[in-house]
């Protein structure tokens, strides 16, 4: 999937979170893992809001942060030897991390759902996709097993699986990948969530199933009013489906901003590294650009901006500094100490 295969919305609307009732808001959240090797700033002080159909799309490379980040708002980070050290996870005026265990297991599927990345590891292989479907329905409302079918043929049919009838007995195994990620898109549907976070829910398909996908949660999002958090690397897969944009780096937002804004113009050096390393159709035959180096080892981040030892514009401030989250424009932000030259090389 090219730049110019999808282009951002274009749309100068009021900001996506106008007028719409707060659903998620994460403050100063962190998180580190515990390791043999020391310990592992995974999650350094982030903040995320997510409003009732709105779409908020969490940007960065492998290791950024982005999927602890999400493990940890549904409650389901491996600890040990990840903890939740800090912050707030306020999912419809509730902080999450003060709840109990079972208080938090009645709002993981009913209220908030996830689709993972692997469909095939994240679906049990020895039970039919129609037993695991109605587990949901026999678990949190009581169904019979003959009822949860019923539901689970509704919701295959729902997200587009043909001869859904037929095919309620069949295993993960037997199904393409395709098709196992609508299985886990109707999983996370089952309860009619208020918010769905995807995190990586087109990884290893072909760029048409790709978007066969995207253009399904975008539909049942609007369908259903969700709030959706789509996590991913790829800029190129929410150019078009995304609201808002958080870019993640080594466990902090580097820049937040609405969609078509930031293709436009984007405010943080790394923020342009990732457009630029986007192929496009129109430099056929051209070196792909590539940000040099690699992302830090998150137990010995760099003083001053993580991102300074591979950042273009880095001096000596970058390397002393740790730049806030400073404000571009209503409704933007960049953690970037010269974000005003990036924003005005950019434009």
């Amino acid at each position: 999937m090219t730049q110019n295969d999808h282009q951002p919305r274009t749309d100068e609307a009021a900001p996506p979170t106008a007028g719409r009732p707060g659903l998620l808001d994460v403050r100063d959240l962190r998180v580190e893992f515990r390791t043999r090797d020391g310990i592992a700033q995974a999650v350094n002080g982030v903040d995320l809001a997510v409003t009732a159909g709105q779409t908020l799309a969490v940007l960065g490379e492998s290791g950024s942060g982005k999927s602890v980040t999400a493990q940890a708002v549904m409650g389901i980070l491996d600890s040990p030897p990840g903890f939740v050290t800090g912050g707030e996870i306020l999912f419809q005026g509730r902080d999450l991390l003060k709840l109990g265990k079972e208080e938090r297991r009645k709002v993981r599927g009913a209220k908030m759902a996830m689709i993972f990345q692997d469909a095939l590891s994240s679906l049990n292989p020895v039970l039919s996709v129609g037993a695991q479907l109605g587990e949901m329905y026999t678990v949190h409302e009581g169904l019979s097993r003959k009822a949860a079918r019923g539901k689970a043929v509704e919701l295959m049919q729902r997200v587009g699986i043909p001869a859904a009838e037929a095919r309620v007995s069949d295993y993960p195994h037997q199904f393409s990948g395709g098709m196992r990620q609508r299985i886990m898109i109707a999983m996370a549907l089952a309860l009619e969530p208020d918010l769905i976070i995807a995190d990586e829910p087109t990884t290893a398909l072909d760029v048409t199933v790709q978007a066969q996908v995207m253009d399904l949660l975008a539909e049942l999002q609007r369908e259903f009013t969700m709030g959706l958090i789509l996590i991913t690397h790829d800029l190129g897969v929410v150019a078009d489906v995304a609201d808002t944009i958080a870019v993640m780096y080594a466990g902090r937002i580097v820049e937040t901003s609405p969609v078509h804004q930031l293709y436009k113009a984007p405010a943080h050096p790394y923020t342009r590294g990732l457009l630029d390393s986007i192929p496009r159709v129109d430099l056929k035959g051209q070196q792909l650009y590539a940000i040099k180096g690699l992302p830090p080892n998150l137990t010995a981040i760099p003083p001053g901006c993580p991102f300074n030892p591979r950042c273009p514009l880095a001096r000596d401030i970058c390397r002393t500094d740790l730049p806030p989250l400073y404000e571009v424009a209503p409704g933007r932000a960049s953690a970037c100490h010269f974000w005003k030259e990036t924003l005005d090389g950019a434009r």
